[in-house]
């Protein structure tokens, strides 16, 4: 848009955001850990371009001349589609199949990057956004997705987050077994109608921590209306099979049923009573096996389960970090067996003043079917992502993730234009020695300015050299921290100008190991290795 002077209105595109030195110093300091942890977990980096053809992202398929719905795209000049991906595992699954005679089997990668979604924007809803994705390939068995779970678990504790989280675990082929129980059909094929109300029912069980009991009961049976009026049809279930799912649903989070002892525990004991008699314990997964253990694909998600408890286990990870919870449903049309999430226990108050837990940061699953689109043979995988933006939100909340500027360098200033090689000299000994520092390359006219400059570029230090100094061998150095916090206690100017809180003198030769001895330049030194 350009104003009556021609001149174009500077304005972001919606669902975009700049982000500031502060803003990616921080990032940085959060994606070190997590990139510890996945290095130490034996995890290698890959990185695939921004652009896959669009055909390759596979969720968002081209069904008309641009497609364009989710995804952003252009039309290359042989007029193949491209898109912007939306997510960093399909581009991953076809750099595995494009690559699949030379990459080692399991190939256990990380990614981090940007991803795209042609969606409609809104109050912390981004059309760009970061993800940061571990993936093992080519593994089959649930000791991998054990594994995915503990790596979450030990990269939320190296964030500082112990105590604060829980790892929730659910198996998409526990679900299925239960649709298929209550009358719903399989996952590979029955009608199209019972495949539509099976999904619809699967899509109410993902709004459980959002509406509860109550809700999740309304939508199963006839409907629910909201708080706006707006009425949405229900999936019509008979009370026989809604009060199955809202057992399964529920049974890990009614405190009455679960004993004291093993409430943290991955696979709890439970307090149960059947009709017509009296209360017996039984674990978790033993009662699930009482109840649909019938159904063969119910019962194999169960073993899953009994596979991942082991691991689990036996790697110290049964204190609570890591738990079975059955309402935990994602990737409805995506996950094919062990389904996890990271969800951030502490209490948030939202944006209607009511106080919430903080909630997800972060997910994944099994997805055994993606790489296969590429291939004929069958390819396994799982993996998780973290939402980079939403993680370091919720690390500043908690103080453990600053906002603060970072340090900058240090500036010499030029108080003679015709010294200014020497000026240079002295930022490049600096350089040498590893501090960031800089001449002052504005105009030099107002010393004042330069100062200015300095403090908004949030320098640990200044330098002086004019001409009585350079005469006597001497420079000044104008320690900005500490003089800050002196003048706080200084409210005559005066006294401010004859103290000169901050300020000292030097040997021109000693200018690298004095500057070397302020706080914020030795811990600028230190954290650039």
């Amino acid at each position: 848009m350009a104003s009556k002077q021609g001149l174009i209105a500077p304005r972001l595109p919606r669902g975009f955001e700049d982000r500031t030195s502060a803003d990616i110093a921080a990032t940085n300091e959060m994606i070190a850990k997590i990139r510890e942890v996945y290095e130490r977990y034996g995890f290698d980096p890959v990185e695939t371009p921004f652009f896959e053809y669009t055909e390759t992202l596979g969720k968002f398929l081209p069904d008309a001349d641009r497609p364009n719905q989710g995804v952003f795209s252009l039309q290359d000049d042989d007029e193949a589609w491209m898109s912007l991906r939306y997510d960093l595992t399909a581009p991953l699954a076809r750099h595995f199949a494009e690559n699949f005679e030379t990459l080692p089997k399991p190939y256990r990668t990380y990614r981090q990057g940007y991803v795209f979604r042609n969606e409609k924007p809104g109050p912390g809803r981004f059309r760009q956004f970061m993800q940061f994705d571990a993936d093992t390939v080519g593994a089959a068995g649930p000791e991998a997705d054990a594994e995915m779970c503990m790596m979450m678990a030990d990269t939320m504790d190296a964030l500082g987050l112990a105590g604060k989280y829980v790892v929730r675990v659910n198996n998409r082929k526990v679900l299925d077994g239960l649709m298929s129980w209550i009358g719903l059909g399989g996952p590979n094929g029955t009608t199209p109608q019972l495949d539509a109300k099976r999904l619809a029912v699967m899509r109410v069980l993902d709004k459980y921590d959002r509406l509860g009991v109550p809700g999740v009961k309304a939508l199963l049976e006839q409907g629910r209306t909201d708080e706006s009026g707006d009425f949405s049809p229900g999936a019509g279930l008979d009370w026989d099979q809604v009060s199955r799912i809202l057992w399964f649903l529920t049974i890990r989070s009614e405190d009455y049923a679960v004993t004291e002892s093993s409430r943290a525990a991955f696979n709890p004991i439970l307090r149960l009573k059947p009709d017509g008699g009296g209360f017996f314990e039984s674990d978790l997964l033993s009662a699930f096996e009482n109840a649909y253990g019938s159904d063969a694909v119910f019962l194999e998600g169960v073993c899953e389960f009994r596979a991942m408890e082991s691991m689990i286990e036996a790697a110290g990870y049964g204190d609570g970090r890591i738990r079975i919870d059955p309402s935990v449903v994602r990737g409805l049309e995506y996950y094919t067996g062990p389904v996890f999430e990271i969800e951030l226990t502490f209490p948030v108050t939202n944006d209607k003043g009511q106080q919430v837990v903080f909630g997800s940061v972060g997910g994944g699953g099994r997805y055994d079917g993606l790489v296969s689109r590429f291939r004929k043979e069958p390819v396994p995988a799982t993996g998780f992502s973290i939402g980079v933006s939403r993680l370091a939100h919720a690390l500043k909340l908690t103080g453990l993730l600053g906002n603060e500027q970072p340090t900058g360098p240090v500036v010499v200033c030029v108080m003679d234009k015709d010294q200014k090689a020497g000026y240079q000299k002295m930022v490049a000994e600096l350089r040498a020695a590893g501090i960031r520092a800089e001449m002052y390359l504005g105009n030099p006219k107002n010393v004042g300015r330069q100062f200015a400059y300095a403090d908004q570029r949030n320098s640990p230090a200044v330098i002086i050299e004019g001409t009585q100094e350079r005469e006597q061998g001497i420079i000044q150095i104008k320690d900005l921290i500490a003089g800050k916090q002196a003048s706080r206690a200084i409210t005559d100017n005066e006294q401010w100008k004859s103290e000169r809180p901050g300020q000292f003198e030097c040997r021109r030769d000693e200018l690298v190991a004095r500057i070397s001895e302020l706080p914020a330049v030795a811990a600028q030194v230190k954290k650039r290795g």
